[in-house]
């Protein structure tokens, strides 16, 4: 398993992110095209899973400022979920993020990945919101 990184919109690798997401979030989680394709995609820093070459996962990171970044767009195909390779997605990103001088990462997490994410050291901040006909929490994480 190996990690790609972009911000090239006419990548391969941002393609096998957009393909993913689309598997995801447009597909399973019926979140309309509009919503998921937004104004950041050109803002974005773009990191894919590939496994023997097949493209398995997915996150975007934006940098809300010098030292902050929101991780975005988690998604890992159905077929290769409860292998640990969401674990070893957030880690990469975690070390992209610090190679990158980021000190705080934050996240919108679907309220049942809360449990996931706590996991790996995030906690919540503040109330529920609905996006995309989806409860979430915003959580945090200093590196």
């Amino acid at each position: 398993m190996n990690f790609k990184w972009t911000t090239h919109l006419q990548s391969p690798i941002y393609h096998d992110s957009l393909s993913i997401r689309e598997a995801v979030f447009i597909k399973e989680q019926h979140v309309h095209p509009d919503l998921e394709i937004d104004a950041l995609e050109d803002k974005c820093h773009y990191v894919v899973v590939y496994d023997q070459h097949q493209a398995i996962g997915t996150a975007r990171l934006y940098f809300k400022s010098e030292t902050i970044g929101k991780v975005q767009r988690v998604a890992i195909l159905a077929s290769h979920r409860g292998k640990n390779i969401g674990h070893q997605l957030l880690r990469e990103i975690e070390r992209y993020a610090s190679a990158l001088q980021l000190t705080c990462l934050t996240l919108g997490a679907q309220n049942h990945a809360i449990p996931f994410y706590e996991k790996l050291g995030y906690h919540i901040v503040g109330e529920e919101y609905e996006e995309a006909n989806i409860l979430h929490h915003d959580m945090e994480k200093t590196l």
